[in-house]
């Protein structure tokens, strides 16, 4: 009763923080986002209880409908909205808090030099914007907005801003 109550509490979210949602049902047949939650919370069931060529089955089916990998054993709290979310990337030892917001193209990942613990633990309220990748075993607080396209890899303390800015974006009128 706990999976149908969390997918409840999920699809409630979606529809409150996407502007473009209509309605619970819209978010239940249509958003590849809220799909992938229930690949994911099914298949994290099965890699806890050590059937991991299931979990990575369900895993990989889930990736073939929507788009987004998000490996059985990544932790996942409550009410995750992932926007538009086509080629996002969640690796194996990655953690997400709750009412976290991940949009398109972003990857949580490793660097390939790490074992064990390889992937990035965010805290509550964190925005990963579309293209950003955040890799490595890293701590990125609570409240914390991580522009698109950034890359991160060093821990971010709570309520912080990460961008990249190659170009102006603010010039002073004469």
């Amino acid at each position: 009763m706990l999976f149908f109550k969390e997918l409840y509490e999920d699809a409630k979210n979606i529809k409150e923080k996407d502007p473009a949602s209509r309605n619970l049902f819209e978010v239940v047949i249509l958003y590849p986002g809220f799909h992938i939650l229930i690949f994911h919370r099914l298949a994290h069931f099965l890699y806890q209880n050590k059937l991991l060529f299931l979990a990575r089955l369900i895993s990989q089916i889930g990736r073939f409908f929507t788009g987004i990998e998000i490996h059985p054993g990544a932790k996942i709290g409550r009410r995750l909205f992932i926007d538009h979310g086509m080629g996002i990337v969640i690796g194996e030892t990655a953690t997400i808090g709750d009412d976290c917001v991940i949009y398109h193209n972003a990857t949580l990942g490793g660097t390939g030099k790490d074992k064990n613990k390889r992937h990035p633990d965010l805290g509550n309220r964190v925005m990963v914007g579309a293209g950003a990748k955040v890799l490595g075993p890293i701590q990125i607080g609570n409240d914390v907005k991580i522009g698109a396209n950034s890359t991160v890899l060093k821990n971010i303390p709570d309520h912080v801003t990460v961008v990249r800015c190659n170009e102006i974006v603010h010039q002073k009128t004469t």
